[in-house]
């Protein structure tokens, strides 16, 4: 397999900076994710390892070669797009078999690599089936079948489940990662969506605004968000991020009368974050309004109020209260954060 490596990447379009400055490796046969709103640069940082772009500056390796100039074609690499590209006009078979085909590779492979792959995604028996009669989840298998029966030691994916359904990416986010797992490739994939990220990656990369947020597996970016952004693109709820005031007793919930969140008085543009699940209702805490209550079964997303910030609680079942109770709230200091309110970044305490 074949690790990659990006240094100083930037991409130009016009006046417009797509790509800023960007530098990561990804370990041979890890899955790294690259996640972030629309148009915060993954798609195009994708092309550019790809070959489908070329960057303004910087360098791309895999594995020992320098390929920032090379094209596509030479980079040994396969690519599954979220559009499918299937050909309507061929069947299973002539679709997974179209780019070894093209590249002219020795035939006399075709049918052992063609079961290989067939076997392993369920498609042996959808082979003389064209596009059109196949479900969604069975065409993204076929253009996974594509992409694998290239052989190539890298393979790069944008947002290929964004055109199924909630209970069909589940199911295919659980099959990709196993089918990387067990061929072992090394393997790049871009998506917005945080619960692809956390549940799939070795590795997330979080994009912003064309720079890297923070880099780090699925863990540390929940546990140890970088940044105010960090945290709250990370998190069903996001983390709530709440304004302080500094009083004699130390540092309160903006508009509250304590208790105070820090004994000591830090500086004021801070501001305090917190999990909603890991928010807790005491007999005796900081008191919140209760302003809004949504059910979902296995738990129960509580809206309130503490002072002049607004705040989701998250707690497993279902809760007896109504809009306007008040309630006692607590968490443990370990799972509360700070963040500079000018720079949006962490800060910790001494």
């Amino acid at each position: 397999m074949a690790a990659i490596s990006l240094q100083g990447i930037t991409k130009n379009w016009g006046e417009a900076q797509a790509v800023k400055g960007i530098d990561f490796e990804v370990k041979s046969g890890d899955f790294t994710v690259l996640l972030g709103p629309s148009g915060c640069g993954k798609s195009t940082t994708l092309r550019l390892i790809a070959g489908l772009d070329t960057p303004s500056t910087g360098n791309i390796r895999i594995g020992e070669r320098d390929v920032t100039n090379l094209p596509p074609a030479q980079r040994k690499i396969a690519m599954v797009f979220q559009s499918y590209a299937l050909f309507p006009h061929l069947n299973v078979r002539d679709n997974i078999l179209f780019g070894v085909r093209v590249r002219k590779e020795p035939s006399k492979h075709f049918e052992t690599r063609l079961k290989r792959v067939s076997d392993i995604l369920g498609l042996s028996h959808l082979l003389d089936r064209r596009p059109g009669q196949l479900s969604g989840g069975q065409q993204q298998r076929v253009a996974l079948g594509r992409a694998i029966i290239a052989e190539t030691p890298v393979c790069l994916m944008d947002e290929p489940l964004s055109n199924l359904d909630a209970q069909l990416r589940q199911e295919m986010r659980r099959e990709i990662r196993a089918l990387q797992q067990q061929l072992g490739m090394t393997m790049i994939y871009v998506t917005h969506d945080q619960t692809e990220a956390m549940s799939m990656a070795d590795q997330v990369i979080l994009l912003r605004d064309g720079r890297i947020e923070q880099n780090a597996p699925p863990g540390e970016l929940y546990a140890q968000p970088a940044s105010i952004f960090a945290a709250r693109f990370i998190g069903t709820p996001p983390m709530n991020i709440l304004p302080l005031s500094a009083t004699p007793a130390g540092m309160v919930i903006d508009g509250s009368n304590g208790p105070a969140v820090l004994p000591h008085n830090a500086a004021e543009e801070w501001q305090l974050g917190v999990r909603p699940e890991h928010i807790r209702l005491v007999e005796r805490g900081i008191p919140a309004v209760v302003e809004n209550i949504e059910y979902f079964g296995a738990d129960t997303i509580v809206g309130a109020r503490v002072g002049n910030a607004p705040l989701l609680i998250r707690v497993p079942g279902q809760l007896a209260l109504d809009a306007g109770n008040t309630v006692q709230l607590g968490w443990d200091e370990s799972n509360q954060y700070f963040f500079d309110k000018k720079t949006g970044l962490r800060r910790h305490l001494a």
